[in-house]
């Protein structure tokens, strides 16, 4: 089991930085592997930036590749996402998501394949 706690969404404007964080808990949480998904009013949920949990290798959405950033702290069980050069399409709910160690062999930006999720944190870009 694992829990995921987000924080570090903000009021921004357009071309600023803001880094959230994921504190995840549990026996064996470093073990999960985690990613950042996203959900704008009347969109559907998007996959953003995912990671293995070595934190060796990251992918991330076309929209963002180049402006946002995924990083693990296995020593705090945190995963971060540092969002650089925001814009109003960036505006949404963020949600940290895991997914169980024996899956996390590839990576995947697919909601389905996370049954783990935080409550989610608001970034706001205008």
């Amino acid at each position: 089991h694992v829990q995921l706690v987000e924080s570090g969404g903000d009021s921004v404007q357009a071309g600023g930085s803001l880094r959230l964080s994921c504190a995840a808990s549990g026996d064996t949480a470093v073990q999960y592997c985690k990613g950042w998904f996203r959900q704008a009013p009347g969109k559907e949920r998007e996959g953003v930036a995912v990671l293995y949990n070595t934190g060796g290798y990251a992918d991330y959405a076309d929209s963002v590749k180049g402006r946002f950033t995924i990083s693990l702290d296995n020593a705090k069980n945190t995963v971060y996402l540092q969002m650089n050069s925001l814009n109003p399409e960036d505006t949404a709910m963020y949600y940290c998501a895991a997914r169980e160690p024996a899956r996390c062999r590839w990576l995947t930006l697919v909601e389905d394949d996370y049954r783990y999720w935080g409550q989610g944190t608001q970034v706001t870009v205008s």
